[in-house]
């Protein structure tokens, strides 16, 4: 069967999404080509060509970015069978029907994807079966250095993505992982793992980033997998997803993540307000966000925290708190810009909608948007913020100078911090900062 595989969106990385049933469906002897839309334009010969096209929507600007070329695709090949597959795919399931896909796939996607082509279709929605992963097979996707790459201490490295998990045991209510797998995880076999970093690495790769919603779900997989790689190649680095309330459950770690080249770790720690903590089932506190902070400082480990500043429990009072403890934290450069205009998401299937304070603030839903809209008195502040990040982001200015504009915008004021913050280029991050 001729197969042509799409992803739309995966915040500037090499899609696992991609390369993972690239391998199931070639092992089976299938014709697959590969699509990374946010890399290359869309292969129009292949796609008139294939009897199956599958859409990988990991997350919601992906799903967002491909409704119009679904709707293209069709155009280009009526007789195709469409399928969408990944977190998405299951939670706008209704939408995607309506646009002519015919098969969803959430979960673990390989084996129901290598059922589909063999002609068997998919058992259900959601797989959560275990499964012997193969490595994933990267050839026909763009080389690493047409993605995002790892800037520290003046210089830049080359940055290969896997995942060692995936799914979540927590059930923070904002998060698109929670309504799939509802409290679950799943590991990929350590061998395949490291066979992936392995090809990654003969491709150039310097840096791995490991895209597991929280590394630390399975810890002593986590472990096995940073020591093995640190012995293969003790120069190569890595970073990785941890929730804070792991970093406190499992502080003892971090020192074994600095030896065996962790550079930095992401954590989703959406607010520095308690109520709105509670609100989203975080599982931490500002205490804990605190005491986590000091913990990977005294490590040595860089955090990159990530937040949602616009909620509907959000007031201009309370953003204006978040940045000035941003600000005394030492955090400016720490913190993607773009992480300082992010408004709460609503998809379908989302836990926030079990609050009932939450049916009172949301419209009905948006099947554009792939959301339940809700309305703010701060959306012409968060829209201006936004506006102006793009703006400066083109005009390069330094994370800390737009810091000090959004400061100026929200506050009204001067900003009275000295910079008595490292430079930038002694922070690791990434050239595409994480989105959703």
């Amino acid at each position: 069967m001729r197969v042509v595989l799409i992803s739309t969106y995966d915040l500037g990385r090499q899609p696992f999404g991609l390369a993972s049933p690239a391998a199931w469906l070639r092992a089976d002897g299938h014709a697959v080509t590969l699509a990374d839309l946010s890399r290359a334009p869309l292969p129009t010969p292949a796609v008139k060509e294939a009897e199956l096209i599958a859409f990988f929507l990991p997350m919601h600007t992906a799903a967002r970015l491909a409704l119009p070329v679904i709707h293209r695709v069709r155009a280009l090949n009526p007789a195709a069978s469409l399928c969408a597959y990944g977190l998405y795919a299951p939670l706008n399931r209704e939408i995607l029907r309506s646009a002519g896909v015919a098969s969803i796939v959430g979960g673990e996607f390989e084996e129901p994807m290598r059922n589909l082509a063999a002609g068997a279709g998919p058992a259900g929605l959601v797989s959560l079966a275990r499964q012997q992963f193969l490595p994933p097979d990267r050839s026909g996707l763009p080389p690493l250095a047409a993605y995002a790459q790892l800037r520290v201490n003046g210089s830049q490295r080359r940055v290969g993505y896997t995942e060692a998990s995936r799914g979540c045991k927590h059930l923070c209510r904002h998060c698109p992982v929670v309504p799939v797998y509802q409290g679950r995880f799943r590991i990929v076999q350590p061998e395949v793992v490291l066979e992936d970093i392995r090809r990654q690495v003969a491709a150039g790769a310097q840096h791995i980033t490991f895209g597991d919603p929280d590394f630390c779900n399975g810890p002593g997989h986590a472990v096995r997998l940073v020591e093995a790689l640190h012995h293969e190649w003790p120069r190569l680095t890595y970073d990785v997803t941890i929730k804070i309330e792991h970093i406190l459950q499992h502080r003892d770690l971090l020192p074994l993540l600095k030896k065996t080249g962790c550079l930095f770790v992401t954590s989703a720690v959406e607010s520095l307000d308690d109520t709105v903590l509670e609100k989203l089932a975080k599982g931490h506190t500002r205490a804990g966000f605190l005491e986590a902070l000091g913990l990977m400082r005294a490590a040595g480990l860089a955090l990159s925290p990530t937040f949602i500043p616009f909620t509907p429990w959000t007031t201009r009072e309370s953003y204006g708190r978040l940045l000035r403890e941003l600000a005394d934290l030492d955090l400016v450069d720490h913190v993607a810009s773009i992480q300082l205009a992010i408004r709460l998401l609503i998809p379908e299937g989302s836990l926030l909608l079990e609050l009932p304070e939450i049916h009172g603030v949301i419209e009905p839903f948006d099947g554009r948007a792939l959301c339940y809209p809700w309305r703010s008195a701060l959306d012409p502040l968060c829209g201006s913020i936004l506006e102006l990040i793009k703006d400066e982001e083109r005009r390069r200015a330094t994370r800390a100078e737009i810091f000090r504009s959004i400061w100026e915008l929200a506050e009204n004021d001067a900003f009275p911090v000295e910079e008595q913050r490292p430079a930038l280029a002694t922070i690791p991050y990434l050239t595409e900062p994480w989105y959703c």
